[in-house]
């Protein structure tokens, strides 16, 4: 999973998002540094150079996000100054970002193909897919739009959306802290922390004044967040503990950290004061009803939200019915590996629910257990390092660190999430583990869990897409990046990782099962007016699943429309393109060189995906 947005840039004019999107002020914007192209070093680039163009789109998209410019290790240079600011989150702001995107868009499509290198022309369509998807977004009355991302939400702030969770993981594990200048910059962050919340607040308050109200159980757990994070800026901590932390370790001055601690106290507190204030406001109007179909627009908002994740036309009813004849196909394969392993009788979920409660695979509580889950997190991502020449020729040697997910995002977040470092690699790849509960996780599902977010899922395909030209680096398709990550797990199976661990191959199985029941879980919620209690039962009694972990897992579905669907759409997309390919080239087939096919040809549109294959084939076959 991506880094979420997070911004205070130079202001540009009030627009409205359709007066953006329509052009209607795109004079104006223009001549407005920040807002443009007109920073340092980025005269417009011509389509005759289409490389250079890129870059220019690349750089256009992270003035607006100036934090993933840190992700990307890019703030450099001419480009330092993004180091010390934040995005625009108003509504102003994000009316600006659309118009960039648009006058951008209207860029790459004047290209001409003829001529150009296969690679070029999946690069200007990835662009295209990407931005036309996202300009769609933007045109809805409501909501945040990732752009090249995964995480849209209805809701600018929740229980797993905002900056006041955002900020301190991102500035305590990306914002470089090594010498005056950097402390400087991490300073002029944590100045433009309250611009950025009061964006925030901005937006929340328009989506309640157009009646978009988020589910009342999502509010509770937000409202509880936030208001312990307000009692940390009370106290100073939020985001100056850290800073004043860093700096001690780098043998920096603490000046910028007592300025810290007083905007944290000051304009920072009363800014996450008057979020939690409105929030509160909120709640007071709020109904359990979970899904999109219960808020305007819903049907407008969750049908474009299902094309930005599966990056498919599939409609809910399709993505439903395939979830539930996938779920039956993973299932039969279940059934006997439980039989042999003395699990007869009831239905799957039962099965697996009573092999959770087997104390031989459980964690033990408190830090003991989570020791031991980061022992087996270790020694999994070494074996399957070793592992990969056979499954790869083109090979890569990602750094990997593994963290605790910070306890304040703990109770909104998933078991796990992962991926590459930056691109000049001075941030490793990381995967972020949740111990809130040691319970989280079982000794035969947690391996798999390992594969998917680092080796050879999420952390080994950024690895390839950080080789890529700026703009690829940036954008991501949800499809692709989780479809890559499932099809990493089943790698993990044929190489080996359960051969001599059978319950093992139950949980990676479960798994896949587990991304089925998404697809019919989230569908539900959001157009065919499943209740929370119905979606957590569905996992628990059709697929075994632990309700403590599918209880946060159906609230995420809640604020994150459509995500969830794009896992196993894009894996069964990946299969059914090997399974092509073996079937075309016969005994000219060779593994690795599909999988070089799919993951040097970067994250892109499953349809763009496509088209990389058949190239694949048509070279095997030259061969």
């Amino acid at each position: 999973m991506a880094a979420p947005i997070l911004a205070a840039m130079v202001p540009c004019p009030s627009l409205t998002r359709r007066q953006a999107l329509l052009g209607l002020a795109s004079t104006a914007a223009l001549a407005l540094p920040g807002c443009v192209t007109g920073q340092p070093g980025h005269a417009l680039a011509t389509a005759t150079d289409p490389g250079a163009l890129l870059d220019s789109v690349a750089f256009n998209l992270l003035r607006h996000e100036p934090a993933r410019a840190t992700g990307a290790g890019v703030d450099t240079g001419e480009h330092a100054y993004l180091r010390g600011r934040l995005g625009d989150t108003s509504l102003s702001g994000q009316a600006a970002y659309a118009e960039q995107l648009r006058r951008d868009l209207a860029r790459v499509q004047a290209v001409p193909r003829a001529g150009l290198a296969a690679d070029m022309i999946t690069n200007l369509e990835v662009v295209e897919s990407g931005y036309a998807t996202a300009l769609a977004g933007f045109a809805l009355p409501y909501g945040d739009v990732a752009v090249g991302g995964w995480r849209n939400a209805p809701y600018a702030v929740i229980q797993n959306v905002g900056s006041y969770l955002d900020l301190p993981r991102f500035m305590d594990a990306d914002q470089p802290l090594a010498s005056a200048e950097d402390a400087e910059h991490y300073l002029a962050r944590i100045l433009a922390v309250p611009r950025v919340l009061d964006g925030e607040l901005e937006r929340i308050r328009h989506a309640r004044g157009l009646g978009v109200i988020p589910p009342a159980f999502l509010l509770d757990k937000a409202i509880a967040q936030m208001t312990a994070t307000a009692e940390q800026a009370s106290q100073g901590a939020f985001l100056a503990r850290a800073f004043r932390e860093r700096l001690t370790r780098a043998s920096l001055p603490l000046a910028h950290a007592d300025r810290a601690e007083e905007a944290v106290r000051g304009p920072v507190l009363a800014a996450l004061l008057r979020q939690l204030e409105e929030l509160r406001q909120e709640r007071r109007q709020a109904s359990d009803a979970p899904g999109m179909y219960a808020r305007p627009h819903g049907e407008e908002w969750y049908g474009w939200a299902l094309r930005a994740s599966t990056t498919t036309t599939l409609g809910p009813e399709a993505v439903h019915r395939q979830g539930l004849e996938e779920l039956e196909a993973l299932h039969a394969r279940m059934d006997p590996i439980l039989r042999r392993i003395g699990y007869t009788t009831g239905s799957i979920g039962a099965r697996m629910q009573a092999l959770s409660r087997d104390p031989r695979y459980q964690f033990p509580a408190g830090d003991p257990g989570r020791a031991e889950i980061m022992a087996v997190i270790e020694d999994r991502i070494g074996w399957i390092r070793a592992q990969m020449p056979r499954a790869f020729r083109t090979l890569v040697d990602p750094r990997v660190e593994v963290r605790r997910l910070p306890l304040s995002e703990e109770p909104g977040a998933p078991a796990a999430y992962g991926g590459a470092g930056s691109k000049d690699g001075s941030i490793p790849a990381r995967m972020w583990i949740n111990l809130r509960t040691t319970d989280l996780h079982r000794r035969y599902d947690l391996p798999d869990l390992v594969f998917h977010e680092t080796l050879p899922g999420h952390v080994w395909e950024g690895e390839y897409s950080n080789r890529l030209p700026l703009i690829r680096s940036i954008l991501a398709f949800n499809a692709f990046s989780e479809g890559w990550a499932l099809y990493g797990e089943q790698l993990a199976d044929e190489l080996g990782a359960y051969d001599a661990f059978e319950v093992g191959r139950l949980g990676y199985l479960q798994a896949l099962a587990f991304r089925a029941c998404r697809m019919v879980v989230d569908t539900g919620l959001h157009a065919k007016g499943w209740s929370r209690a119905q979606a957590v039962n569905f996992f628990v009694e059709r697929n075994g699943s632990k309700r403590e972990e599918v209880e946060s897992e159906v609230d995420r579905y809640c604020s994150w429309p459509a995500q969830a669907c794009g896992y196993k759409l894009g894996h069964s997309q990946i299969v059914a393109m090997r399974d092509r390919a073996q079937e075309q080239l016969g005994s000219a087939f060779d593994l690795r060189d599909f999988n070089d096919a799919i993951v040097l040809g970067g994250n892109a549109p499953l349809d763009v995906m496509a088209r990389n294959v058949d190239r694949y084939i048509a070279r095997a076959r030259r061969r």
